[in-house]
């Protein structure tokens, strides 16, 4: 960016425009996750312009890194950089053309949105009397339908934007407009999904990971952390809550029929992920299942295992093969460490057979042999909290502990 010429970056965004009389809370919070975003690559004034943003760019401003924070904002429809020019005809076609002639195409087509109804010259017109110097400059045919290249043309406010390329963006709820959830996230390829999509309907989610060391290596904790800081990225600021869970897992497996340990780990699971999700005044749980994927991952075990919880139990991949969740882990960052070698408490003691289909008198009988009451109670005392932020504003996240009063 040099010279007087000036850039601003223009911010479409999507679901938001759906809302009716409290789409202003939508688009507050919105803006003020792009400034939390960028708040460390610099400050930037924020326009509304007409169901869009306008982010004014400094000349010294870094793009790159601009649209790589941007590119995470839930909430985005799309953005890009775009010239700012007098709402001039003339002043168009000198900035688009500069901008196209330094593209290679042999097709093109110019779409101009006037969002500002005032200006005097139709959209169509606009486009057709910027399009006729391109052809004429470039010797390429206008095609509307599939152009190898667009020239974009926003008129608002008192200005105009010029633009070529359009990034994508997360679309989805801004973090911070819905309520709370607790995700029971483990260091594997699901769970670190499923709090990604519940996080992009504009729920803030905070973690709960469930460890078994000393008898597993720190690898599946250390890796848990990785991922939330992947995730924080997307909402900023998270809490991640590390459980002791191998004391329950050996009363559980000591006690009850080996075929059950499955459900009923998961079933203590679900009861502290409950006692912190109150600590929270979060809403509901998440967790990674989806249906049949492993053997335990039944419609019945999926029963018994929500059946402790007084909070809903959302499961985003319930109906989601492995190849949908793989994707998207490798979309948003999660994949390469949820592949990596780790032993976590969900490959501990897990019996070679786990029941499938399993019977609640059963699993309600074995729970009555065991005191998992003070079992879950002294996990909850023992538990981590680490805190993460983003743009990271410490080298490593703060630990604290948590402590619950008996109930």
């Amino acid at each position: 960016m040099t010279g007087k010429t000036r850039f601003g970056i223009i911010i479409h965004y999507s679901e938001i425009g759906l809302k009716g009389n409290n789409r202003k809370i939508f688009e507050n919070q919105l803006i003020r996750n792009i400034r939390e975003v960028l708040k460390d690559i610099g400050r930037f004034r924020i326009d509304r312009a007409y169901g869009r943003y306008l982010l004014h760019l400094k000349e010294e401003a870094d793009w790159e890194a601009i649209s790589e924070r941007l590119s995470r904002v839930v909430g985005l429809a799309n953005f890009a950089l775009a010239e700012i020019v007098a709402q001039d005809v003339e002043a168009m076609k000198a900035a688009a053309w500069q901008q196209m002639s330094e593209l290679t195409f042999d097709t093109f087509r110019v779409v101009t949105r006037r969002a500002q109804k005032n200006f005097p010259i139709p959209s169509m017109e606009v486009s057709r009397l910027v399009g006729s110097v391109i052809g004429e400059r470039s010797g390429a045919r206008a095609e509307m339908k599939t152009p190898d290249v667009s020239c974009y043309i926003e008129i608002v406010d008192n200005f105009a934007l010029i633009y070529t390329r359009k990034l994508p963006g997360l679309r989805g709820l801004p973090p911070g407009t819905g309520e709370r959830a607790i995700s029971l996230l483990s260091s594997g390829i699901d769970s670190p999904v499923a709090s990604w999509k519940i996080i992009t309907r504009g729920v803030k989610v905070n973690f709960v990971h469930f460890h078994s060391m000393p008898y597993t290596s720190p690898a599946a904790l250390t890796n848990t952390k990785r991922l939330v800081e992947i995730l924080t990225k997307y909402q900023m600021t998270s809490r991640l809550y590390s459980v002791p869970f191998v004391a329950i897992q050996q009363a559980i497996m000591t006690t009850a029929r080996p075929e059950y340990g499955v459900v009923l780990y998961r079933r203590s699971m679900i009861r502290i992920a409950e006692t912190i999700a109150r600590k929270e005044r979060a809403n509901a749980l998440i967790t990674g299942e989806s249906i049949g994927q492993v053997a335990s991952q039944t419609l019945a075990n999926m029963r018994a295992i929500s059946e402790p919880a007084n909070l809903p139990v959302l499961r985003p991949l319930s109906g989601s093969n492995k190849e949908e969740i793989i994707s998207i882990a490798r979309e948003i960052g999660t994949f390469e460490i949820s592949t990596e070698p780790y032993e976590d408490c969900c490959t501990l003691f897990i019996p070679r057979h786990p029941e499938t289909r399993a019977n609640l008198e059963i699993v309600h009988e074995a729970e009555s042999k065991i005191d998992l009451e003070s079992l879950e109670y002294q996990a909850v005392r023992e538990t981590e909290v680490l805190r993460f932020k983003y743009p990271a504003v410490e080298e490593k996240p703060r630990k604290t502990t948590v402590h619950v009063p008996k109930q």
